[in-house]
């Protein structure tokens, strides 16, 4: 396993995380507690170091496993969580960032994580208007900060809904660190300089969703159907066969390779240098290790980056957004990020863990 540093933290992350909405409950189907210990020590014994979950994910159950399967190796892992969203199936998500709540609720993350503090903890997926209400964001802000003075919090972040909300979080609000959708499929934070900025700026940057609610692997073909509570039910089944086709248009980069899809899409995301960890939803130690092991792999190549590229900008991967040779670059980034109205964003930005 590799380590960077996340931003200017001083965390230092393995380049892939354990993304732990999964093992909350049934969001990516059916779940075994004794299996997801499993995973959570095997991620630990073979370098993973870094475990993102939230507060919601399971109604605070993926807490309560990491809390139970780590708490003996604490001081050895760094532990990521999120709040402000309420449990709920769909894409109205019931939120509330108030320092009332992020003060309760920071109690609970502590109890069921057994530990006294957390290594970064996260504004999970908060309007873009509420980032942008300077009165009310400062409000929240200042929770957050406050939390850090008790100690409770060591560095804050927001997981953002979309790579333009990520922007202005880093540049507007001075967060220390965002978690973006960032895959093979998903290029909307090189596309809007967010990337860049968070570089030049030593802003951390966690990219989420690295297998596309896991379509990335190609285990699903077209047809695929999901079923509640499996979130991937929500969404249309034309959405759904355009990403379970989505891993074909990639295939010919491992044709010489032994690499899996996991594997590459995990090599895309860590091959940006801003980019400190992946973190893919992980439920079993197999998985795990198959992710574990793209850490051990060379990195891409400048071609191969280049043939993603080209790759990216021919297609289309998303249900009503065209693909990004295909029209003015500005306008489809305001369909894929601002436009509330569209499927296209709505998929978008659907929470990932």
């Amino acid at each position: 396993m590799r380590y960077k540093k996340l931003g200017k933290t001083g965390l230092s992350v393995s380049i892939i995380g354990f993304g732990a909405w999964g093992i909350g409950g049934g969001a990516y189907g059916p779940v075994d507690d004794d299996v997801s210990a499993e995973a959570l020590l095997t991620a630990y014994e073979k370098g993973i170091n870094f475990f993102d979950t939230a507060d919601v994910y399971g109604d605070g159950h993926s807490e309560e496993m990491i809390g139970k399967a780590l708490h003996h190796v604490r001081n050895s892992v760094a532990l990521a969580t999120k709040v402000g969203t309420f449990p709920h199936f769909g894409f109205d998500m019931p939120q509330d960032f108030s320092p009332n709540h992020i003060r309760s609720s920071i109690e609970h993350s502590l109890r069921r994580l057994r530990t006294d503090h957390i290594d970064l903890y996260q504004l999970h997926s908060p309007p873009g208007e509420l980032l942008r209400q300077s009165d009310r964001i400062a409000e929240t802000l200042g929770a957050m900060e406050a939390l850090k003075k008790e100690g409770k919090v060591r560095h804050t972040g927001i997981s953002t809904r979309s790579p333009e909300d990520g922007l202005f979080a880093a540049r507007d609000l001075g967060v220390e660190v965002v978690q973006v959708n960032f895959n093979l499929i998903d290029h909307r934070a090189i596309e809007n300089g967010l990337l860049t900025f968070c570089e030049k700026a030593g802003v951390g940057v966690i990219a989420r969703t690295p297998f596309a609610f896991g379509f990335l692997t190609g285990k699903y073909s077209q047809g695929a159907r999901f079923y509640p509570p499996d979130h991937r039910s929500n969404w249309p089944q034309e959405q759904i066969d355009c990403w379970a086709e989505a891993p074909h248009r990639f295939a010919s980069l491992n044709a010489d390779s032994r690499r899996t899809m996991s594997q590459l899409a995990l090599l895309f995301c860590t091959a940006h240098d801003v980019v400190s960890t992946a973190i893919p939803g992980i439920m079993k130690s197999s998985e795990a290790l198959e992710n574990i092991s793209a850490a051990a792999l060379p990195p891409l190549t400048k071609e191969e980056i280049l043939r993603i590229s080209e790759i990216y900008q021919r297609n289309t991967f998303y249900v009503g957004r065209k693909s990004p040779s295909s029209g003015n670059s500005h306008s489809q980034k305001r369909e894929a990020g601002d436009n509330e109205n569209t499927a296209s964003h709505t998929l978008h930005t659907a929470l990932e863990g």
